[in-house]
């Protein structure tokens, strides 16, 4: 688990206020759900068989005996919310999340055992347009960022039926290549041979690919939903590439599934993944319906826009207010609460701690603060400031106080 700190804050808030008011724009309602559940939903959502279950879950025993455990991610504990509350029989729902999730696994770029999610989750909508409109609200958040080289890659896991008609195909496949199989896959031919196709071992990769195909599987009604999903983007001018190979090996996930993959990030590639998960709400004790939805991993986001962004400035300070002599202090705090009345954007640091003139230049050089305004007793007296330029070869300038906003103004765009 790691500290984000200040310097890295500034992406963190372009990231999360940019987030919000996209989703938004497209009538998606937050929704916060509690960072520690009930073991017993993450066992039945995702399935005991897993290794989020089995091997990356923090699970414990509260004071009454019953396990809880940390969420390993949020779409089960959103289910579960919706349920509670009534929300999700016979409505349609469009709601949004983002916090902290938690897996014991091996920490690396990108991969954290506390991480942070963004997701959308929509209920209650049958057709592939709710998928495509998913899809194009993650595309539009690519362009929002000012991020590239994401490719969308999809894949139709088609209906229950024709889903378990393909996974017979599977397992009489990889039964007869049983000695090719490594133990994980082992382990997930009786209960969860989908997810062998997604093993990243290499030795199995000429396996996988001469696996019979899912498409191949498909009944009708699932190709025309496939159809329609690429026929909306299509029209709406998003790339994609059709990956066969790609699967949710969880059995409430039907038709669309869908990841978002950059090659900029190393092994960790994947920046989002969702697609249709009907069958969740049923298994998890409510009545039958429709539901979709997609996360997407902060860290991942974050990497890619500093990586792409190094040269901005991070500083976490525009001006930075100097002051000398004894009475200045106070004069130089009334100054600064009304620049901050006057300017709300303006990020301003009044030197507090005392010390000579010399060293609160330094502090002001040191902070990132493209200007020092600086308040002695001949400015008090005057009631202007000075203004020192301190990235730019510019001669140092007098300016009234009751100017000096509109002229700070005058020099940003952004305040």
């Amino acid at each position: 688990m790691h500290d984000i700190l200040p310097a890295e804050m500034p992406v963190w808030d372009q990231l999360e206020d940019g987030y919000r008011a996209l989703v938004e724009s497209y009538g998606y309602q937050q929704i916060r759900t509690p960072i520690v559940e009930k073991t017993a939903l993450f066992a039945r959502s995702i399935g005991t068989v897993t290794d989020i279950v089995e091997k990356e879950m923090y699970s414990f025993d509260d004071r009454n005996g019953d396990s809880l455990s940390l969420r390993p991610e949020n779409t089960a504990s959103v289910v579960r919310a919706g349920l509670q509350a009534g929300l999700l029989h016979d409505q349609q729902q469009r709601w949004w999340y983002s916090g902290p999730m938690f897996r014991h696994e091996r920490p690396q770029k990108g991969r954290y055992r506390q991480f942070h999610q963004f997701g959308a989750e929509a209920f209650g909508i049958a057709g592939a347009d709710i998928e495509a409109e998913l899809i194009l609200l993650a595309s539009r958040f690519w362009k929002c960022l000012g991020l590239q080289q994401i490719e969308l890659q999809i894949n139709s896991l088609g209906s229950s039926e024709s889903r378990s008609s393909y996974r017979d195909l599977l397992v009489d496949y990889f039964r007869d290549h049983a000695d090719a199989l490594d133990q994980d896959s082992q382990r997930r031919l009786e209960s969860n041979p989908l997810r062998i196709l997604d093993s990243k071992n290499p030795e199995m990769q000429g396996l996988i690919e001469n696996a019979p195909a899912l498409h191949d599987s498909l009944d009708q009604a699932s190709r025309d939903h496939f159809h329609e999903l690429t026929d909306i983007l299509d029209q709406t001018g998003v790339s994609y590439r059709i990956n066969q190979r790609l699967v949710r090996g969880l059995d409430y996930y039907s038709h669309t599934v869908f990841e978002w993959v950059t090659e900029t990030l190393g092994a960790q590639g994947t920046v989002c993944a969702g697609g249709r998960y009907d069958g969740l709400i049923e298994q998890l004790g409510g009545k039958s319906g429709y539901a979709a939805g997609f996360s997407m991993g902060c860290e991942r986001l974050v990497a890619m826009l500093i990586d792409q962004n190094r040269d901005q400035d991070s500083s976490g300070c525009d001006v930075y207010l100097a002051m000398r002599g004894e009475g200045s202090i106070a004069v130089a705090h009334r100054l600064g609460e009304k620049l901050r009345d006057q300017l709300p954007r303006l990020r301003l640091v009044v030197h507090a701690g005392a010390g000579s003139f010399k060293s609160q230049m330094r502090k002001a050089d040191r902070s990132g603060a493209k200007i020092a305004l600086i308040l002695g007793d001949t400015e008090i007296e005057n009631e202007t400031v000075t203004v020192k330029y301190l990235r730019e070869d510019k001669a140092q300038e007098e300016c009234s106080q009751v100017e000096i906003a509109m002229r700070l103004k005058s020099l940003s765009a952004n305040l």
